[in-house]
């Protein structure tokens, strides 16, 4: 068999246990697209020995009967989550050198089940960005290209190197974290499935905290079938992370009938924003045709308080930021910089922070510690935190209507050229999570599928937002949309 990375994972779960083909084959077949790929700069730190020791132990495990649907699957792993005695340094010089002497819940769970780790992908520092180019590794780079133009693109991010690595088939599939969008946005640019589950069916133990209570690890994958097989083996209780709900872990895989014949669908009008592109209101429009023709009930709602999300996270966010980033300051892991005489413990932690961190984290650690500060709490910390009330109460009353889920674009554009917004406002790179911050804000899950290209061959993502707790039902709709869209594309290969 020929191209074995191409393999999704349902594909390769198949053959597998027919015997058609062995994991330290497909271990190698990725390896070898990644040795090639290194103009996409998606993987930061290979494992490639570590990788073909899991696959040989996934062989026996499958030889022997019974074995878990990851089990021989080759993924990426995001920089974020900390892996045992693998470089974890969440794309941050601060934390140069940083090799845990523990295992993420997640990918324990993952290697449970039998999955092989590739190695470890690239990322925004600290996840805080939309472009990876705020990676101390340097940009990851987008597999796609616009028609007749050799611009490189970004990947999106936080998850860059995850989509990157998913779309260019060096991996079958990769874990991301979401905080405001940083699955799906991702997902959308790079023409893959990006999952963001319900806040809290994820453990978030050993992933490196940026804001914790928008933060949730997901699957990034090549179809939602994919997705649904990989979440069953992220999610699930651990007593280690307080928020992370003891609730059973059903079968999502089973959930994909393609039955959404009477199924409410909302379309909220706030998100048909002045200024949107032809294109991604094209595109939306013709989502909602693909659903009304599976049976569907396609209806208008409206989500009041969708206006107000956009600053109401860029002040919540920060402001967790600034907290969990406090621990970085050189004294027992990662970079600390070099003191000059008469130096004393207030240099070194000045000095280490203002070498150790890149400039988008330096402005939102500034930003989160000036909205916690004595005089502004109340004016921006507490309003966002009303604020942030009113927008979960406004899916509430949407979902009390009877509607199951929530159709919106999942970005207002195709991917964009790296550095095209280098010298811009800050603001205009924090409008690419305009439709992706309210799912974090109330907490809820949420996919972006590809369905479709732009004029300049670009993937164009829509997304789907569901009730919690309820990803089965939110996958199947997302499987409906994937089958009536037949999104077959892939990146001409350029690398």
């Amino acid at each position: 068999m020929g191209d074995l990375n191409r393999m999704t994972i349902a594909e390769a779960r198949d053959a597998l246990r027919r015997g058609e083909v062995s994991a330290v084959e497909l271990t190698e077949a990725c390896l070898a697209a990644i040795e090639a790929a290194g103009a996409l700069n998606a993987v930061v730190h290979g494992t490639p020995e570590l990788a073909l020791e899991q696959a040989r132990a996934a062989d026996a495990r499958l030889r022997a009967g019974g074995a878990p649907d990851m089990c021989g699957i080759p993924l990426g792993i995001k920089d974020l989550f900390c892996t045992r005695g693998v470089p974890s340094q969440a794309a941050s010089f601060i934390l140069n050198g940083f090799r845990p002497e523990y295992e993420s819940t997640v990918t324990s769970r993952l290697f449970e089940a039998g999955a092989v780790m590739l190695g470890k992908l690239n990322m925004d520092e600290f996840a805080m960005g939309s472009s990876n180019e705020t990676s101390t590794y340097g940009s990851a780079v987008n597999p796609w290209r616009r028609v007749d133009d050799e611009t490189p693109l970004t990947p999106g991010g936080s998850s860059g190197g995850s989509a990157a690595a998913v779309a260019a088939d060096l991996c079958l599939a990769a874990t991301g974290t979401d905080t405001g969008g940083s699955i799906r946005q991702p997902a959308a640019f790079s023409g893959i499935v990006g999952l963001k589950p319900t806040y809290g069916r994820c453990s978030r133990w050993g992933i490196i905290a940026f804001a914790s209570s928008l933060d949730q690890a997901g699957p990034m994958t090549k179809s939602v079938r994919d997705a649904a097989i990989m979440l069953a083996a992220m999610a699930g209780h651990d007593p280690k992370d307080s928020t992370s709900a003891d609730i059973p872990v059903p079968d999502f895989e089973a959930a994909l009938n393609g039955d959404i014949r009477g199924r409410k669908i909302g379309i909220p009008r706030e998100y048909r924003m002045e200024g949107m592109p032809a294109e991604i209101e094209s595109l939306w429009a013709e989502g909602r045709r693909m659903l009304r023709d599976a049976g569907a009930e396609v209806v208008d709602i409206s989500l009041p308080h969708t206006k107000y999300a956009l600053p109401a996270y860029y002040v919540i966010a920060p402001a967790e930021a600034s907290s969990n980033l406090a621990r970085y300051d050189g004294v027992r892991y990662g970079h600390r910089a070099k003191l000059g005489a008469g130096d004393g413990i207030t240099e070194m932690y000045e000095k280490t922070r203002a070498e150790g961190f890149g400039d988008e984290v330096q402005r939102r650690v500034m930003i989160g510690t000036y909205v916690l500060s004595a005089g502004f709490y109340d004016a921006y910390y507490n309003r966002a935190r009303k604020v942030r009330t009113l927008i979960a109460k406004d899916f509430e009353d949407a979902f009390a209507q009877g509607v199951e889920a929530i159709l919106t674009p999942t970005t207002p554009s195709a991917a964009f050229g790296l550095g095209e917004m280098a010298d811009a406002d800050p603001v205009r790179m924090y409008l690419n999570d305009v439709f992706t911050v309210t799912v974090n804000l109330a907490g809820l899950p949420a996919v972006s599928v590809p369905a479709g290209l732009d004029s300049q061959g670009l993937p164009l993502g829509l997304q789907l937002i569901g009730r919690p707790w309820e990803e089965g039902a939110l996958l199947n709709a997302a499987h409906v949309i994937e089958t009536a869209a037949g999104f077959a594309s892939r990146p001409s290969r350029w690398w």
